[in-house]
């Protein structure tokens, strides 16, 4: 599988597309604004203790306090609040944590305000942005997440990726990490160090122990609410998660980016520099790539299935989000009902695990699809929609169906939903109304003659179209000539100068309106 990052870096915002085999699978924005991002470190100043909820409310400088459970305290809390203390008073003496004792986890019993008061200082990492009326939420488990590993401070514990199956691997890269980390810092192994060498561990290691350093220097002049440690740029943060071998291509329209990625690519891939590229065209990247096309088709209420002329509505609301799979107008006469559900079924879930993962839906998501009758399809349908799950890096649960045929999928919410507006404003009407994107209209005029020609054996037709999509269509027939060796007939296309800007018709050969 190839993967492409395309990234176009305006002056209010970045925003990441990533690719997999030219498909839109991920997409991100970043702004260039952004304060509270999912791995910054702060200095925060308890505000509130909340015993009922056994939380407390945190000022980490958002427009809502951030929230911090007893259960995110973590089990060394008390030597972190010792080493925030001495940070802040300047005792250099007591700031190597690799001469404290680390102390007896927390009870799970025990009440948050025997732990913090109000108007403490207190060392916090965002866990969650901000979302809606919510504020971020936070953690005072402070890790630092790595190419290679996650460091921890406060822990002696080891830990090993569950995706590194290999027992000898397993007990090798425990051997080294044990042998090079800081004592007192426990470390996490990730998936991409199977195989790494001493030197290369070794190396991520002495950069996230260098961030801690970092908070040292900064905390004995810090002053509440105030960022500590910075998380990575976002940009750098994906390549972090997801460069592997079979990385394609990077490419960025901007010189200071592009840079900065090549350093990084140079530094944890030597032998992947190259897929680095500065884009220079004068054509906007996202439209070089193909990525504006899919973005205006694949986000919006409604969305089409190319292959099978299904199509997926798609609502959300505070609680959840929900998926209704319907069929369109695909019939296939060979088959019985209950294969052609099956059928639609399959390919709609393959369009709902990309769907989820390209909006980043978190929380519950549920999914109608067509009643399935036989208890073996149900399961075929479920086994599916596991495997096409897989793929995306966030937890996640997928529910067997329910009696009724609903599929629920929890899903782990770590940022709000990506949303992007696709309806444009239609030049006929100046304004006074909305229309689905024009870019897509192509496709849906293509869908419906496959349809005639193929569900409905139509056999001579023609194609009405308003005089702006005419014009485009008709140009070096290429769209007729198309047609003509994927279905050995010609299609004629008619000017209708009553259409809409973005209707079209279907007619017989005696002039009468085909019904779709």
């Amino acid at each position: 599988m190839n993967k492409e990052l395309i990234v176009d870096a305006g002056s209010q915002e970045v925003v990441i597309a990533l690719l997999e085999d030219k498909v839109l699978v991920e997409l991100h924005r970043e702004k260039s604004n952004t304060q509270h991002s999912v791995g910054d470190i702060f200095l925060g100043r308890v505000k509130k203790i909340m015993p009922g909820l056994n939380a407390a409310f945190v000022d980490v400088g958002a427009s809502k306090e951030g929230f911090l459970h007893f259960l995110d305290l973590g089990p060394q809390v008390q030597l972190m609040h010792k080493f925030t203390n001495c940070a802040l008073s300047g005792d250099k003496a007591q700031l190597d944590i690799s001469q404290y004792k680390l102390k007896e986890e927390l009870s799970k019993t025990e009440k948050i305000n025997t732990v913090l008061k109000q108007n403490q200082h207190i060392l916090v990492q965002v866990t969650k942005e901000p979302i809606s009326t919510k504020g971020p939420r936070l953690s005072s488990e402070i890790s630092f997440a790595g190419r290679y590993v996650v460091l921890i401070p406060f822990s002696n514990r080891i830990s090993i990726s569950q995706k590194i199956k290999n027992p000898d691997e397993r007990m090798r890269l425990r051997n080294l990490v044990q042998s090079v980390r800081p004592k007192n810092f426990g470390v996490i192994v990730r998936t991409v160090a199977e195989g790494k060498t001493a030197s290369e561990l070794h190396g991520d290691l002495d950069a996230l122990f260098r961030k801690w350093e970092q908070i040292k220097s900064h905390l004995h002049t810090a002053r509440p609410p105030v960022k500590v440690c910075s998380e990575m740029d976002k940009t750098v943060s994906i390549l972090r998660d997801f460069l592997t071998n079979d990385f394609d291509q990077i490419v960025t329209n901007n010189e200071d980016l592009f840079e900065e990625i090549q350093t990084y690519v140079g530094t944890i891939a030597p032998q992947k520099k190259n897929i680095v590229k500065l884009y220079k065209d004068r054509e906007p990247i996202f439209d070089r790539y193909g990525v504006s096309k899919q973005i205006k088709a694949s986000f919006g209420k409604v969305v089409n299935i190319k292959r099978s002329g299904s199509y997926l509505v798609i609502e959300h609301t505070e609680a959840m989000h929900v998926i209704d799979v319907n069929s369109g107008h695909r019939v296939n006469a060979e088959q019985s009902q209950e294969a052609n559900a099956l059928e639609v079924n399959l390919e709609a879930a393959a369009e709902i695990a990309r769907q989820v993962r390209l909006r980043d839906m978190g929380g519950i998501v549920i999914v109608d699809f067509i009643d399935q009758r036989e208890p073996q399809n149900r399961k075929i349908l479920f086994d599916a929609m596991v495997k096409f799950m897989e793929n995306d890096p966030s937890r996640h649960t997928v529910l067997p169906p329910t009696k009724f045929g609903l599929i629920q999928i929890t899903r782990q919410r770590v940022r709000p939903q990506t949303q992007v507006d696709v309806l444009e404003t239609c030049p006929a009407c100046g304004g006074t109304g909305k229309i689905r994107p024009s870019v897509c209209v192509v496709d849906d005029i293509e869908r419906d003659v496959e349809y005639l020609i193929k569900d409905t054996n139509a056999r001579c037709f023609s194609v009405v179209l308003s005089p702006y999509v005419y014009a485009y269509m008709r140009r070096f027939l290429r769209y007729q000539r198309k047609w003509w060796w994927k279905y050995k007939r010609w299609i004629s296309l008619k000017e209708g100068n009553a259409s809409g800007f973005l209707e079209y018709r279907f007619l017989d050969r005696h002039g009468d309106e085909i019904k779709l």
